[in-house]
């Protein structure tokens, strides 16, 4: 069994972490039940993502360090969440471009 390359099943979305998380992005993947995710850290600070089935759940995880997942500085990770999550992050200081392409492989 081979390993497949990641290929993107949705189109890109973005959002520029803050010290306040900005409005929450859903990235929808085109493929039934699609659950990974490529994210890229764009910026130079480390960014708190908050992820849900939800914007407004989202919203509350990010920063929170129980709840959410730090993505250092200059990243590009591929992570498995919920199909069609929801995103958002905060920094503890500085801005962050954020990446997020739905879609399936390593």
């Amino acid at each position: 069994m081979g390993i497949q390359a990641f290929a993107s099943m949705g189109n890109t979305v973005t959002f520029t972490a803050a010290s306040t998380a900005p409005t929450a992005v859903q990235a929808s993947s085109v493929t039934l039940g699609g659950n990974q995710y490529r994210i890229i850290n764009a910026g130079t600070v480390t960014v708190f993502l908050g992820y849900a089935t939800d914007a407004s759940t989202a919203a509350a995880n990010a920063g929170n360090v129980a709840t959410s997942i730090p993505l250092l500085a200059g990243t590009d990770e591929i992570l498995t969440f919920v199909p069609n999550a929801y995103f958002t992050g905060a920094t503890a200081s500085g801005n962050a471009a954020i990446y997020i392409t739905p879609g399936d492989g390593l």
